[in-house]
């Protein structure tokens, strides 16, 4: 059984991109999945000469021995929100590639008509320079997200169910290309 991590951009505990994380882990299937706490301190680096923090330290191990990562960000000012940045930041700091060749799917949720179309070609460019195996097909912006989840938080869209099943498809794929 694949072990997947979920790194969700937005600390409100019951924001809409939690519900797509959790709906795109549903859509997978059968898997081993934990979402990892991104609630960490600000990158400092005095803070990182006297040691990493234990919980930087925590999730970048679960990051590194994960079969495959999904990634979700709300759009704010037309960025990745800054708590997905700090622990993106935090990561690169750890050695030993914890990236390297792990297959990583992303989707942002927004209010918005483009569903935070701009954070998530951000969120891109920052986690492309530490190689992992993005994947690149079925890009998940939803768009108008209050309005795309039932009262039991599962996606109502046909359109949106398609897309986030294909990308969670194309996961299992490259997880399963690596493990051979």
């Amino acid at each position: 059984m694949a072990k997947i991590v979920g790194l969700c951009g937005s600390l409100r505990k019951n924001s809409l991109n939690r519900k797509l994380l959790n709906e795109a882990v549903r859509l997978y299937g059968a898997c081993d999945y934990t979402e990892l706490s991104l609630n960490l301190p600000l990158y400092d680096g005095d803070l990182e000469q006297d040691g990493r923090p234990e919980s930087i330290e925590t999730l970048a191990a679960k990051v590194k021995s994960a079969d495959g990562v999904i990634i979700v960000s709300p759009e704010y000012n037309k960025g990745l929100s800054g708590v997905l940045k700090n622990a993106l930041d935090w990561i690169s700091r750890v050695p030993g590639g914890v990236w390297k060749d792990k297959p990583v799917a992303v989707m942002t949720a927004a209010a918005g008509r483009t569903g935070g179309e701009t954070a998530q070609y951000m969120l891109r460019s920052c986690i492309t320079p530490f190689g992992p195996r993005l994947i690149t097909t079925s890009v998940v912006c939803l768009a108008q997200a209050s309005d795309e989840f039932d009262e039991n938080d599962q996606l109502v869209s046909d359109r949106y169910i398609t897309s986030v099943s294909s990308l969670m498809e194309a996961l299992r794929s490259e997880i399963s290309l690596k493990g051979t």
